[in-house]
């Protein structure tokens, strides 16, 4: 049974049906929670949140200290879904009928996209708008812009 504030929405994509919750509350939390995170990372080390940055930076990072906390970050992204596992008694249902192969690609195509735009959405979306970035304000345009065309184009163009 669900809740009168979430409403599924159905929509198919070459063949997969892809399945959306409305979860206000549950959003307006995590959102929080992001902000929290980046305003204390900015505190505290005088860095910002950017997720891939900060992921890539395990790999090569300036210092001990310096991979530490990015070590952290990851590991922490890493093990939510056993704290939400370890809270709750169960974890959220992820199906994707979408092959592999396709996540894959989508995940390299988003990496290119992420070095061309010098950042990801967290860094540029979160923190760079949050410090009035005019590179990070252009750079929300064009990602928010380029999936608003995208959505469009699968959902009314391709006719999935």
């Amino acid at each position: 049974m669900r809740r009168r504030h979430q409403r599924l929405a159905h929509q198919h994509v070459w063949g997969a049906a892809l399945e959306t919750d409305f979860t206000p509350l549950q959003s307006l939390f995590g959102g929080a929670m992001i902000g929290l995170s980046a305003v204390l990372l900015m505190l505290t080390l005088g860095r910002i949140m950017g997720a891939t940055g900060i992921f890539a930076g395990v790999f090569a990072p300036t210092s001990r200290r310096d991979w530490l906390w990015r070590t952290a970050v990851v590991l922490g992204m890493m093990t939510g879904p056993w704290v939400v596992w370890t809270l709750t008694g169960a974890l959220p249902v992820v199906h994707s009928d979408i092959s592999p192969l396709a996540l894959t690609l989508g995940g390299l195509i988003v990496g290119v996209g992420v070095t061309l735009g010098g950042g990801c959405t967290s860094g540029h979306g979160v923190c760079g708008l949050a410090r009035s970035s005019p590179r990070s304000g252009i750079a929300v345009v064009v990602f928010m812009a380029t999936a608003v065309a995208t959505v469009f184009v699968i959902r009314h163009v391709i006719g999935a």
